[in-house]
């Protein structure tokens, strides 16, 4: 990726086909300020769309923490604006504001559910603090997996503001709607790796996080990187429309999908004793673009 961030470090593992991207605020426990949060929806909108070799990316944070939330002391959030600080000729009425602030919102949404669409998986590792914007981030992904040190928190409540930006929307459908969730939304309270793992947030704590992420994302990279992507394509589908909907969806994908050499490179791969598969796919092409 020919780009560079000022708050994400991206390394690229070409024999693994693992793409790990880190992101780099430790000073501020990688809490994410409005330049961060542009830099993630533009890095996962190129990851695995570009001809890459991206076969899996793994997320996680540099520090002692994977991150601490959104940085409310950001002017460009406008959370912590005082009356005195408005312009004086700036309009009082609040439908003006309205439309004029929504589209910030909708714009810091789009950011990161560019995770969520990237057509790759994306394993997220998650230690020490994953407050606030951290789950909203953390949502986004695939599979997530945390070490015992984990304490993640839906802060938001306790800040004066609804979550706006995917928790609400997205971890009830990976953790259910039932009183306990609704607690933690209520609340804003604390929970532990071991009730997140119970709650089924996280797939395992891992005591050693790094080893236990970097092995499922090169699991991953060994399938057939289009059987990989086609899965994701169709889970994403099916969860919001009806089994029904979800079944034609993946009959009409695979009357295509199923004529890839993919099939028989599986085959051979399944077959043969040696553990890197990689080379016996095809590169994914980039995506075609205006």
């Amino acid at each position: 990726m020919d780009v560079t961030f000022k708050y994400l470090s991206i390394s690229h593992d070409l024999e693994k086909n693992v793409v790990i991207v880190k992101l780099n605020r430790p000073s501020k426990r990688n809490a994410i300020n409005s330049k961060m949060w542009k830099e993630i929806g533009k890095a996962f909108r190129m990851l695995g769309t570009t001809g890459d070799g991206c076969r899996c990316i793994l997320l996680m944070g540099e520090g002692k923490s994977f991150c601490a939330g959104i940085d409310i002391s950001d002017q460009n959030f406008g959370l912590l604006q005082s009356n005195s600080d408005e312009k004086q000729q700036e309009p009082s009425d609040v439908a003006r504001k309205y439309l004029s602030f929504r589209p910030k919102i909708l714009e810091m949404q789009s950011c990161l559910t560019a995770i969520e669409e990237c057509p790759v998986p994306v394993v997220a590792a998650i230690h020490g603090a994953c407050i606030g914007g951290g789950v909203d981030l953390s949502c986004c992904a695939d599979i997530r997996l945390c070490s015992p040190d984990a304490i993640f928190s839906i802060r938001e409540t306790r800040l004066g503001l609804a979550a706006d930006v995917g928790t609400l929307q997205r971890l009830p459908r990976i953790c259910g709607h039932g009183s306990r969730i609704r607690e933690l939304c209520f609340t804003g309270e604390d929970f532990d790796a071991l009730e997140a793992a119970r709650l089924g947030f996280i797939s395992r704590v891992c005591p050693d996080l790094m080893a236990s992420a970097m092995q499922v994302c090169e699991r991953i990279a060994r399938n057939s990187p289009v059987a990989v992507a086609s899965t994701k394509f169709s889970l994403h589908y099916s969860r919001d429309h009806s089994v029904r909907e979800g079944l034609e969806h993946i009959a009409c994908h695979n009357a295509a999908a199923l004529m890839t050499n993919d099939l028989m490179a599986s085959a051979i791969a399944s077959s043969s004793k040696e553990s890197n598969s990689n080379g016996l796919f095809y590169p994914m092409l980039p995506y075609s673009r205006l």
